[in-house]
């Protein structure tokens, strides 16, 4: 058996509850693969489906959820450092783990094991992009070669960011590997555009519905700053900018849920680029009854 089995699709793709699933059926735990369910009571915005952390009333273990402050700024080098603290604990027990996200930057940099820098803020970089719309900044990102963060880059404080790493790495020259890369078999959940676009929407609606605009209001009120949430992007960039006073309800909901497909678009983007860069992924049609999925997972495994 490989040292790890690693899940990944688009949003609303229902990879956590089969990952959960699979856990369940090997007896072992579940390392999260995304960048923004890290924060702590940011979960509606982010889509944590914590209840699907359960088989037949029995929890299953997760990690890399819920451990930072909101309002923080965590990264790709933090991430792949706190997932091998977690990867070796789980393997000391005996167990494979199951590592489950859409951030296709973090999972890819912990499966081929890529030496990440700790890039410092660029305060003269950081001036002379200030003022710059989003699309300006994204057709300058493109411009660079190296592996980068596109798919969450849907604010300008992120567009920024992630330059600044870009322009970091221009004058470093890191070794290719600081861990060994990981052997792990990789499912990915293929899902039709119809059938994403209408699970996006309703998924939208069911959030906003349960609580997400107040979720965001009550992060603002414990005093983190609009410029904060916004950086997320997506449900807390519009969301925010909807509770100060920039958007009105239907605008934030229109172009709210135009971001988040575009976002699943860049997703899948990024997983065929995995396959481009000499990952084998095994693709499983989402659409099929659950039951069906794990067999297919267990075959493969």
């Amino acid at each position: 058996m490989k040292e790890l089995i690693t899940i990944i699709g688009p949003t609303a793709s229902g990879k956590t509850a089969l990952a959960a699933q699979v856990a369940y059926r090997l007896g072992t735990e579940i390392i999260s693969g995304d960048s923004r369910q890290v924060y702590r009571r940011m979960d509606l915005g982010t889509g944590k489906d914590l209840s699907d952390y359960s088989v037949q009333g029995i929890p299953i273990p997760y990690h890399l959820i819920d451990i930072r402050k909101p309002g923080t700024k965590y990264n790709v080098f933090e991430y792949q450092h706190d997932f091998h603290e977690v990867f070796a604990a789980i393997r000391a027990k005996g167990k494979v783990p199951v590592l489950c996200g859409g951030t296709g930057l973090y999972i890819e940099a912990v499966l081929k094991g890529y030496k990440l820098l700790d890039v410092p803020q660029n305060p003269m970089l950081r001036e002379s992009l200030k003022g710059k719309s989003l699309e300006e900044l994204t057709r300058l990102l493109a411009t660079y070669k190296t592996l980068h963060n596109k798919t969450d880059v849907d604010s300008a404080q992120r567009a920024i960011r992630a330059i600044e790493i870009e322009e970091y790495y221009r004058t470093q020259d890191p070794e290719k590997h600081e861990y060994e890369p990981l052997d792990s078999l990789i499912i990915g959940l293929d899902i039709s555009r119809e059938e994403r676009r209408a699970k996006i929407s309703h998924r939208l609606w069911e959030r906003l519905e349960a609580g997400m605009v107040e979720e965001v209001r009550a992060l603002l009120d414990e005093g983190i700053p609009p410029e904060d949430l916004i950086y997320y992007g997506l449900e807390y960039k519009y969301l925010t900018q909807y509770v100060i006073g920039q958007l009105d309800y239907e605008e934030m909901v229109r172009l709210l849920e135009i971001a988040i497909h575009q976002f699943a678009k860049r997703q899948m983007t990024w997983f065929r680029g995995m396959e481009r860069r000499g990952f084998e992924i095994h693709w499983i049609d989402a659409s099929l009854p659950m039951e069906e999925k794990i067999q297919q997972v267990m075959d493969l495994i």
